[in-house]
């Protein structure tokens, strides 16, 4: 055999050996991504609602149950700050339950660097209002177009017509809540999921959006609501959709 050859077929062994190694880099990394946990910043500033306290319930709730690490940042309704709003940085899901918070020029545009990175969204109740300096927030990123509310009275939450084979519905069942939110004028392109009824008055309550980023917003979420097992269900499954995550591969061993 020739120098020249083995020259050759070295040249090829390397060639394929490079490859091998290469491709288990890639595995190696697609496996540390796959378990990394679910990362959530939790924006909490509503008093009536006592979003601080249904917020960390939820919380240990959801991680004693899937792997994600929740961050809060949680301040005072109209209020003029979020603590902890930095871990929007990192968080692959930003889920807000505020009140009319002014937020400082730095932490708005911490906000708003997390939305044009295109991450999704889940709005919870007061969102709707959540930032005084920023009230577009509602129709520009929820599609919603809150309008106040009617009296404190129950109301009945039904599937909208057509939608109750949408993921996010997986596992819900009709239930009651309270305190009506009026939503009369939605973005074109959001879908309805959920519709409320009190006193003969029918609002939407629950939808999503798809573009440029994925949304999930709800009118509800009363204490009462954070203990429906409908309502807790509703929001996993929104959890998993809006990130595009496989939610069976994020639960724990029991």
């Amino acid at each position: 055999m020739t120098a020249k050859l083995i020259v050759a077929q070295l040249g090829l062994r390397i060639r394929r050996w490079t490859v091998i190694f290469t491709l288990l880099l890639i595995a190696v990394a697609a496996c540390g991504a796959d378990s990394a946990p679910l990362k959530i910043c939790l924006l909490s500033a509503s008093a009536e609602y006592e979003s601080d306290k249904s917020l960390r319930e939820f919380q240990a709730w959801f991680e004693s149950r899937y792997r994600a690490v929740c961050y809060q940042a949680f301040g005072q309704d109209k209020g003029d700050s979020l603590p902890g709003i930095a871990a929007l940085e990192s968080a692959d899901l930003m889920i807000v339950f505020t009140r009319r918070v002014t937020l400082p020029p730095a932490e708005l545009a911490q906000l708003q660097k997390y939305l044009a990175s295109g991450r999704p969204v889940i709005g919870l109740r007061t969102a709707s209002h959540g930032f005084q300096n920023y009230l577009e927030f509602d129709r520009e990123i929820l599609g919603g177009g809150y309008k106040g509310h009617y009296t404190n009275a129950p109301a009945a939450i039904e599937f909208s017509l057509g939608r109750s084979n949408h993921p996010v519905l997986a596992g819900v069942t009709p239930f009651t809540s309270r305190k009506l939110y009026k939503n009369p004028t939605l973005a074109d392109d959001v879908v309805v999921l959920l519709n409320g009824e009190s006193l003969g008055k029918h609002e939407p309550v629950a939808w999503v959006r798809d573009r440029p980023r994925r949304v999930f917003a709800t009118s509800l979420g009363t204490q009462e609501d954070f203990t429906d097992d409908s309502f807790r269900r509703l929001l996993v499954n929104a959890i998993f959709w809006t990130t595009q995550r496989d939610e069976t591969e994020y639960r724990r061993a029991n």
